[in-house]
């Protein structure tokens, strides 16, 4: 218990911090089945007008 404490400095520890890549995006399976998707909507949509003009 004699001995003392070693002195910290503050700074830099030597680690590097490195910013983790953006994910890649949807993959075209994903787009696919989106772009069916909206394309079913937008059918039903018109459909739906046009039942609503008769």
């Amino acid at each position: 218990m004699s001995q003392p404490l070693p002195v910290r400095t503050p700074g830099d520890s030597g680690r590097q911090h490195t910013v983790p890549e953006p994910p890649a995006g949807p993959s075209p399976a994903l787009r696919a089945r989106a772009e069916s998707g909206w394309e079913r909507f937008f059918r039903r949509g018109a459909s739906d007008r046009e039942e609503s003009e008769r």
